[in-house]
């Protein structure tokens, strides 16, 4: 019987973030390509910081698969997603706990062909490398943002202690880690940049994808919009993690100079109580909440405009996986990220939309009216968008990626 893959990963089905979103299908096309896969994840929390109701009261959860295993652990979250320290100690708590199940996961005898952890939190990469030392197989650290680079530019940890201990950890994880996979070629010359070079081959760019089939274009009169007491009028959406390292405060400004636009702010996180306060009397801003994964493509289709803000400093560290999504949906993105990035080069690529440079809300503004205005040329790069997605970014060929890596580890 083929050996199987152990994934360590903080979100999985049902789970709703992102990441989350990506591992899930990353591990379908496993499944389709005849793999065995045992999955060692956290209980579904990500929605509201804290555990969903229905899967509250037990610290370790197993359950069987047709194709392997599923365990969830407790991910410890605390009641603030702004109390960085609290977070730390949780993904450490976590860590321990998702570590020791890795272990046994699949049955502590079964030698894995490898073991796949992704970051963040960075705390797994140690953690899986540690477990497939223990069950004699290559570990493949998988990385979605650079940490700390992102809570460093951002101002998140300014402690100079705790930066150079992530830093240490971050290159302690790359070294040890069998192969170290990233989004981007700037996500790459990041990483090599931090290594010595006898470890720089290690590190490999496999970019994430979207599920075109999942995610389809649709009717913008959706049942959302009118849900959210939303009509024909035009509606530009940010949707995804709303955090302080997204510049969601040049929304708000570009709402003040389009009364006759909607602008809606869809998700949760860290930012969202000081971005409701500034957007208090403009009432032509709206927020909502995260939606079920079912929903995704519909929520995407009730915007007519998606932006895609994200700091100066961070268009190297990050890429934000919804710009796939809203190409997807065939609508058209506003970027505003640092030159020459990922999602500046994918734009540019697929002709799918504007990039303008960060924290630059006079730009931002023009480039949001620019489409406003013209809805035929919003049209023409949202169809360019679906476009590219179907012939760029399938769940497949990515997958393939990955079992390539595990295979040419295990050679």
């Amino acid at each position: 019987m083929k050996r199987p893959i152990v994934v360590l990963c903080p979100h999985f089905a049902p789970d709703t973030a992102p990441t989350g979103e990506v591992i899930t299908r990353i591990v379908d096309e496993f499944i389709a390509a005849g793999e065995r896969v045992h999955i060692v994840t956290a209980l579904p929390w990500y929605r509201n910081h804290a555990i969903e109701q229905g899967w509250e009261g037990r610290l370790v959860r197993r359950e069987k698969t047709a194709w392997g295993s599923i365990i969830r652990v407790h991910p410890f979250p605390g009641k603030s997603k702004s109390n960085l320290l609290r977070r730390a100690i949780g993904f450490g708590m976590f860590s321990v706990v998702a570590g020791v199940c890795t272990l046994f996961a699949g049955g502590i005898h079964r030698r894995p062909q490898a073991i796949i952890s992704m970051s963040p939190p960075l705390t797994l990469g140690l953690t899986g490398w540690l477990a497939s030392r223990l069950r004699f197989c290559p570990s493949v650290f998988n990385i979605q943002d650079v940490f700390p680079d992102a809570a460093v530019e951002t101002g998140a940890i300014t402690n100079a202690r705790i930066i150079a201990a992530a830093r240490w950890l971050e290159r302690v994880s790359y070294h040890r880690s069998d192969a170290v996979v990233v989004l981007s070629d700037d996500l790459k010359a990041n990483v090599v940049a931090k290594v010595s070079p006898k470890h720089a081959h290690k590190v490999k760019v496999i970019p994430n994808f979207v599920d075109a089939d999942r995610i389809r274009p649709m009717n913008r009169m959706t049942a959302y919009r009118s849900e959210l007491g939303i009509g024909d009028e035009t509606v530009v959406m940010y949707a995804g993690n709303v955090g302080f390292s997204q510049s969601l405060e040049m929304l708000i400004a570009a709402a003040q100079k389009m009364p006759d636009v909607t602008f809606v702010i869809n998700g949760d996180g860290s930012a969202r109580t000081e971005l409701e306060a500034a957007a208090t009397g403009i009432t032509n801003v709206k927020f909502a909440g995260y939606q079920p994964r079912d929903r995704v493509g519909e929520v995407l289709a009730s915007g007519d405009i998606h932006v895609v803000p994200l700091r100066a400093g961070l268009g190297a560290v990050s890429v934000p996986s919804k710009t796939y999504s809203i190409l997807a949906a065939s609508r058209p993105v506003v970027a505003a990220i640092d030159e020459g990035t990922e999602v500046t080069r994918i734009l540019q690529e697929s002709g799918a939309g504007i990039s303008v440079p960060p924290d630059s809300p006079e730009e931002f503004a023009r480039a949001i009216a620019s489409f406003v205005s013209n809805p035929a040329k919003s049209e023409q790069c949202g169809a360019s968008g679906r476009k590219w997605v179907e012939t760029h970014v399938s769940p497949a060929v990515v997958a393939r990626s990955y079992l390539q890596v595990i295979t040419m580890l295990g050679d």
